[in-house]
């Protein structure tokens, strides 16, 4: 069974089991270990996927699997790295962890021949830039368990820095909205693990950042506060990515359909005709780019 997400793109939302027919196939058995380093594999309640077990955390796929997800555009954005690339500086022992990321030295990746001076010139330089990612990202960039892109920004900006984070109580985080039992949770077993923490410490030494910057405390409002706003069409002033960030910038929240909870759409040109339909049937207000960067430059 499938509906449309966000009224445009097809989404499964169940299974129909009456219309299983008789050719239906033999229920699938999934692998109980990992192909590569036999690690044992579980599957929490209420999930699909089948992961490391905490116990084998150290594994050689989790690390680069860490590092990847560390790296990737999103996160921290060393974009002169790839899969490979840290597949072979795993194996060559030049990291074990992201903290590892920030001594590599361009005589230790420019070949053995020097021929790849620039590009390594390159990489270094990368990731020394990301030491100026914001903090919510790096917050996102530790890849703790449940913990998306959403509910850091959410962490990231009530708590306001890590060390806040990392003392914070089950009680603390529920009362940030967005942030449940599970994410809460989870963040509470990240830092009670030793080796994350001392990891952040490492993190922190190399002067990635671990709070947010004065311009960005300055920058947040709470004028969007409890308002949930779609954002649709093609705008002039400002990309629709920007537009989504001085939402959330502002305390609102950004959702992808339209109904009776949105509190507004802040329409371009060429907005979709049906959610054009719909915000009138349910008396949605309609703001243009001017109307909406009134609202929140009052």
């Amino acid at each position: 069974m499938w509906k449309k997400g966000g009224e445009i793109i097809p989404k499964i939302v169940g299974v129909d089991a009456d219309a299983r027919g008789p050719e239906t196939g033999p229920r699938a058995e999934f692998i109980t270990r990992c192909p590569e380093c036999g690690a044992e594999l579980v599957r929490y309640e209420g999930e699909a996927a089948w992961v490391l077990s905490q116990r084998h955390g150290l594994v050689r796929r989790k690390f680069k699997g860490r590092i990847e997800h560390y790296i990737s555009r999103r996160a921290m954005n060393i974009d002169s790295l790839g899969p490979e690339t840290v597949d072979d500086y795993y194996r060559r022992g030049l990291i074990r962890d992201v903290a590892d990321l920030y001594d590599i030295q361009v005589q230790q990746i420019n070949g053995e021949d020097g021929t790849r001076e620039k590009s390594a010139q390159k990489i270094v330089r990368s990731i020394a830039d990301s030491v100026e990612v914001p903090f919510e990202r790096v917050v996102f960039a530790l890849g703790i368990r449940f913990v998306g892109e959403i509910a850091a920004k959410a962490l990231a900006r009530h708590f306001k820095s890590m060390d806040a984070l990392a003392s914070a109580s089950l009680e603390d985080m529920l009362q940030i909205n967005g942030i449940g039992v599970v994410i809460a949770e989870s963040v509470i077993r990240y830092f009670a693990n030793e080796a994350n923490r001392d990891l952040v410490r490492r993190l922190r030494e190399k002067g990635v950042r671990m709070e947010l910057s004065d311009e960005e405390l300055s920058s947040h409002s709470d004028k969007l506060s409890g308002q949930s706003i779609v954002v649709s069409g093609v705008f002039s002033l400002h990309s629709r990515d920007e537009y989504k960030a001085m939402i959330e910038q502002h305390g609102g929240k950004n959702v992808g359909s339209i109904s009776s909870k949105t509190s507004f759409v802040l329409a371009g040109a060429n907005m979709g005709p049906a959610k054009l339909e719909k915000a009138g049937k349910l008396g949605i207000p309609i703001l243009s780019e001017e109307e909406f960067l009134k609202k929140i430059e009052s």
